[in-house]
């Protein structure tokens, strides 16, 4: 595994709130899919900086996996990587009758709206067959299991709060039995596979969970999305596009906090339930990017590029853009005593200063490949774009 020396989770981002944590070590193994992304080596690093037990890892590196995510763990017994395809049952069925896991946490996903519009076959593929193949492969491997063993296992499924649809203004916000109403391929295909996970927890009484999270942030997000793009973009004195007026509003969920709440519902979840997981900080992407322009310029105080806000351009929205998500996550907060440890002012601090301190980091991430999809998303709808007014733009 190549090494590029940055500091991930292990690196000092673990929360310090004087909240005990439990260091609850599994006598067997969890296979995660999709570790080397973004949510997924956060919850891989945090797993194994919790003393919890091995993890094999199971991601195909696409373009938004990356072994350099997992640099802080290079060498560690806890941590056993495999590169490979979730649709590949033979694989998958090796995984497990080999190292006989206890739990499968299940991040494996394309997860870009953008992407999604532009190319929704692969997020049909991963999102609905591969989730399928894991599912089936699982229901297969339980059937080896002494009763013991079988009673122990979990399934738990990452998703989204994007297959709910969108809200008004005032609207209350999601919960767990908000009727789904997806928008995006994206969203559908993530709809989808909750459906394929409850119909298997109904109908082959597979012991299985769902969380569905709000708009993830922090270290390690593949630049494409909205904080690392706006970030990478100022440091660099590129056009901070924006869509539409910008006014669309996000509940900004530290992937810390998220970390933690699998690591909590796996623990303690009920099988069959579906758990929301939101930050309670809902913020207008405008706002946020005024946030970050606003940190740049007190962290960056010789930047050729300030005032930072002077960067930003309103380009054309993307199509069937949300306007509004939110989570309660009431049910997670009372049942099982999670609650978020970071603010969105701390939670965006640490997220800043990490892409800061990690710039290589960026830089290899952000690829050729990397450039010629923000070309083709960003360039059909005028990169240039217009800037914000002037009375916008100063406060």
């Amino acid at each position: 595994m190549k090494s590029s020396g940055f500091a991930g989770f292990a690196g000092g981002l673990t929360p310090t709130t004087g909240v005990a944590l439990r260091m609850k070590r599994y006598a067997r193994p969890i296979l995660v899919t999709g570790g080397a992304g973004f949510i997924g080596s956060n919850f891989v690093l945090h797993w194994i900086s919790q003393n919890h037990g091995q993890v094999i890892n199971l991601d195909l590196l696409t373009y938004a996996g990356n072994l350099c995510n997992l640099a802080p763990i290079e060498g560690n017994p806890d941590h056993v990587f495999v590169q490979g395809d979730i649709c590949n049952r033979r694989l998958v069925d090796q995984l497990l009758a080999e190292h006989r896991p206890s739990a499968v946490v299940h991040f494996a996903a394309e997860s870009h709206v953008d992407r999604s519009i532009l190319g929704p076959e692969a997020f049909l593929r991963t999102n609905i067959q591969g989730t399928f193949h894991l599912l089936e492969a699982t229901r297969a491997y339980l059937a080896t299991l002494e009763v013991d063993a079988r009673a122990e296992f979990r399934f738990l499924h990452v998703s989204t709060d994007e297959v709910y649809g969108t809200l008004g203004p005032n609207d209350p916000s999601f919960h767990e039995n908000t009727p789904f109403a997806p928008n995006s391929p994206y969203a559908a295909s993530k709809a989808a596979s909750d459906h394929l996970v409850r119909a298997w927890v109904h109908t082959y009484k597979l012991p299985a969970l769902i969380t569905n999270c709000s708009n993830n942030y922090g270290p390690l997000q593949f630049p494409e999305k909205l904080l690392p793009l706006m970030i990478n973009n100022a440091i660099s004195g590129k056009p901070l596009p924006v869509y539409g007026d910008g006014r669309q509003v996000r509940d900004w969920l530290f992937v810390v906090d998220h970390c933690r709440a699998i690591e909590t519902v796996l623990e303690k979840g009920k099988i069959g339930e579906t758990y929301n997981v939101g930050g309670g900080n809902q913020q207008a992407n405008i706002d946020v990017v005024h946030m970050v322009c606003d940190l740049l310029d007190e962290l960056v105080p010789d930047s050729p590029h300030k005032l930072h806000r002077q960067l930003i351009r309103f380009v054309e929205d993307r199509p069937g853009h949300d306007r509004r998500y939110a989570i309660d996550a009431h049910k997670l907060e009372t049942e099982l005593g999670w609650r978020p440890q970071e603010t969105f002012a701390t939670g965006l601090r640490k997220t800043v200063q990490w892409y800061l301190n990690n710039r290589a980091w960026m830089e290899e991430v952000a690829s050729g490949a990397y450039q010629n999809w923000v070309n083709a998303n960003y360039g059909q709808r005028g990169a240039a774009g217009r800037a914000p007014a002037a009375s916008k733009g100063a406060r």
